[in-house]
């Protein structure tokens, strides 16, 4: 590739996010003979971020690092040029099988992550990998392929987990995670959060370089923001020992917003766009593709597990229309019922509803970074909610349920973060019948760390759950994940829970189990 072609793509790069697609190609290309051996100057160990996998077809995987030796100053301690990243891929630990290669370009452009979309591996079966920088290697990766379209499959063994605040405790939920025997991670938003760090670390109680003390408002910052999550030791042995499926949620650029305006800020493109470009430099995802429909990166996905599973994870965030009744806690109102108002946008909620009606699966799950359930704040008295949910958007998500209904879908399934608390939930075919057919389960998470020990939300949602006969189970108090299993006649989910987020070593145990049977919507206490 020429320099002229080079730089022509570092401009429409910098034109806005849909030219991440752009860099991300010119990433991919093969490395050149004279180009391997160039050779920046200075700089310590560059993959201080770990490494990672995601978004695993049955060939295939996304490989992920960044190479950062000074995680806290602009450009990351790298010198502002192109440097060529080798990969390998193993059949076994120690790299004596090695059945892939190659070098990818590491750009200045996108903070010199790398997005390896490997292909050609054999389906359903576990994989290493690694990477090699001016010989510095890496630290060793596992990952794993799906089965193939169609495939019988026996089981799926998935974790899902959100909300991780940075200054409200440490992440032990993922040293426990990491020991745990799963095929995948689903991580359903708030990855970090777009507030500064205090100066004594928050709740972690350790000193704060002065960069990260205030917001992110621009790109750099914002890569500090992840940098600084992504050093904590636990969530780099989550990220090493799974391939993770990723999804954002509102804290990712400003609470509560609504594509691109939030209630005191207004409009923030600019914000978002900074914030989305720095999500992608920091997650095992695939490029994002711009659609002229969507105007905007495509995170939406979905991943079939053989015949067994379908999941479809959703993007909640970016497409959905302003809260008609209003921001965040509200009464209901007629206009939420308009038929152009959207949580998903409406060419999303196509590709959704396409997606239930070619299923075949055994279960069909949709990763959702908001609850869908309604949950009445106030009951006969009147009608309270909270609008950064479904319950902002009740003609939305009747289409949702409608589809299900429509397409006869097998035992629907909605995995749900943000709450910072855990709820089991009946969906019902119409919220606003409550004598309406139970057609789904949702199982909502609790938080890895936000709120950390001594804010709960039990003293606040607890008195409502009376008034909302679908909610069958709440606990509001403490921090944890979902560990899922899913086999041809049940979906078990167990919801594990730590003592502390102020330790690392906090202990782990299950909090409680529910079970979902084939063929009955519903969870019932196992």
């Amino acid at each position: 590739m020429s320099e002229a072609s080079t730089d022509l793509g570092r401009r429409r790069f910098l034109a806005g996010v849909s030219a991440v697609a752009g860099a991300a190609a010119l990433a991919g290309l093969p490395v050149g003979r004279s180009a391997a051996t160039t050779r920046p100057g200075g700089g310590n160990y560059p993959f201080r971020l770990g490494v990672a996998s995601g978004d695993p077809t049955a060939t295939g995987v996304v490989l992920w690092t960044r190479l950062v030796p000074e995680p806290f100053v602009p450009g990351g301690g790298m010198e502002p040029r192109r440097v060529p990243v080798e990969w390998q891929v193993a059949r076994d630990e120690r790299f004596r099988h090695v059945v892939a290669v190659g070098s990818a370009w590491a750009l200045p452009e996108l903070a010199h992550s790398v997005h390896v979309e490997v292909q050609g591996l054999a389906p359903d079966r576990e994989w290493f990998y690694r990477f090699r920088y001016r010989g510095e290697v890496s630290p060793v990766g596992r990952t794993r392929t799906a089965p193939r379209p169609g495939a019988p499959v026996g089981a799926l063994a998935f974790a899902f987990a959100s909300c991780q605040d940075w200054a409200s405790g440490y992440y032990p939920s993922y040293r426990h995670l990491a020991r745990e025997d799963l095929d995948l991670v689903l991580h359903l938003g708030d990855y970090v959060y777009e507030g500064g760090i205090p100066a004594d670390g928050g709740y972690r109680r350790q000193a704060t370089p002065d960069v990260l003390r205030t917001a992110p408002l621009d790109l750099e910052r914002w890569r500090m923001q992840y940098a600084l999550y992504k050093s904590d030791p636990d969530l780099q042995l989550a990220h090493a020992r799974f391939p993770w499926l990723v999804t954002w949620d509102d804290h990712e650029v400003k609470n509560d917003y609504a594509g691109t305006e939030q209630e005191q800020a207004g409009d923030i493109s600019a914000l978002r766009a900074a914030a989305y470009q720095a999500w992608y430099e920091h997650q095992p995802v695939r490029a994002p593709s711009r659609h002229d429909a969507l105007g905007g990166p495509r995170i939406h996905r979905r991943l079939r597990w053989g015949r067994l599973a379908q999941l479809d994870v959703v993007d909640g965030r970016q497409h959905r229309s302003v809260p008609p009744c209003g921001w965040g806690e509200a009464d209901a109102c007629p206009a939420a019922y308009a038929p152009d108002v959207t949580m998903l946008g409406f060419p999303q909620e196509r590709w959704l509803y396409d997606g239930f009606a070619a299923s075949s699966a055994t279960w069909n799950l949709l990763g959702s970074n908001v609850m869908m359930a309604r949950l009445d704040h106030d009951g006969p008295s009147g009608s309270r909610l909270w609008h950064d949910a479904w319950d902002g958007f009740p003609a939305a998500r009747k289409r949702l349920t409608d589809a299900w209904l429509r397409h006869d879908v097998r035992n629907p399934v909605v995995v749900t973060g943000d709450w910072h608390s855990s709820f089991v939930n009946d969906i019902h075919g119409d919220f606003d019948r409550p004598d309406s057919p139970v057609v789904a389960t949702e199982f909502v998470g609790t938080s890895i760390s936000s709120n950390g020990d001594g804010e709960v939300y039990g003293p606040y949602y607890g008195p409502m759950i009376k008034y909302n006969p679908h909610i069958r189970f709440f606990d509001g108090d403490r921090r944890g994940y979902v560990r899922c299993r899913v086999d041809r006649g049940e979906f078990r989910a167990d919801l594990q829970m730590v003592d502390t987020v102020g330790r690392r070593d906090a202990a782990e145990s299950t909090f409680a189990s529910f079970v979902v049977e084939e063929g009955r919507p519903g969870a019932h206490r196992a």
